[in-house]
């Protein structure tokens, strides 16, 4: 069992280096045995396609983000505290899984539903997030503001220096993938800062 888990983690790890290098379409089922440092027959044996391999990479990464992301919506803590848990927890997401903008979008247009049962079956309630969000402007601690383009700004903002990478570091930042990196650090703390000065009710 132990075998097969770290089998199956070495496949995933490979996976993820050839698509991030190649893509979907040119990565290549022999290319991902042979990074992971086994023969095509078990690979076939684990995942048995591309598309298959391809989806669970999907699912492993946000199967640790969604159930953390849940977990803390229905705590008792403050909502500011919660807001930037979800801002935290999905940078750090990002920055572990920088490939996963990418599989996004693939997975967006190649088959949406996997993505949404993905999310339905980690536990995650959209409707909970919703209602804390009108629940707070009901109370007066944020201005009035509709919950869905509040995390939809969210997610963008968060999102897209990772999508951007090759524009960013390319253009903004001269190829300097330290500059790009202390850029990236730097954006969680004012992601946070911009979303809570927007929305936080002034006394």
């Amino acid at each position: 069992m132990e075998q097969d888990i770290n089998s199956e983690k070495l496949i995933l790890n490979a996976a993820k280096e050839v698509f991030l290098e190649k893509g979907f379409d040119g990565a290549r089922m022999q290319e991902i045995a042979d990074r992971a440092g086994i023969n095509k027959a078990l690979l076939h044996y684990y995942f048995r396609s591309k598309d298959n391999l391809f989806d669970a990479i999907f699912k492993d990464a946000f199967e640790q983000f969604l159930p953390r992301i849940a977990g803390i919506m229905t705590t008792d803590k403050p909502f500011f505290e919660k807001l930037e848990f979800f801002i935290d927890t999905y940078l750090n997401m990002l920055s572990e899984n920088p490939h996963l903008p990418v599989f996004v979008m693939h997975e967006i247009n190649r088959s949406p539903e996997v993505l949404i049962n993905i999310i339905r079956d980690s536990g995650f309630n959209p409707e909970a997030l919703r209602s804390m969000i009108k629940k707070e402007v009901k109370a007066g601690t944020i201005n009035p503001v509709d919950p869905v383009h509040l995390i939809v700004n969210i997610i963008g903002m968060c999102l897209f220096p990772y999508m951007g990478k090759p524009i960013l570091q390319g253009f903004i930042f001269k190829n300097n993938a330290e500059d790009y990196q202390k850029f990236l650090t730097e954006r969680k703390k004012e992601i946070k800062k911009f979303v809570i000065n927007s929305i936080r009710k002034k006394v």
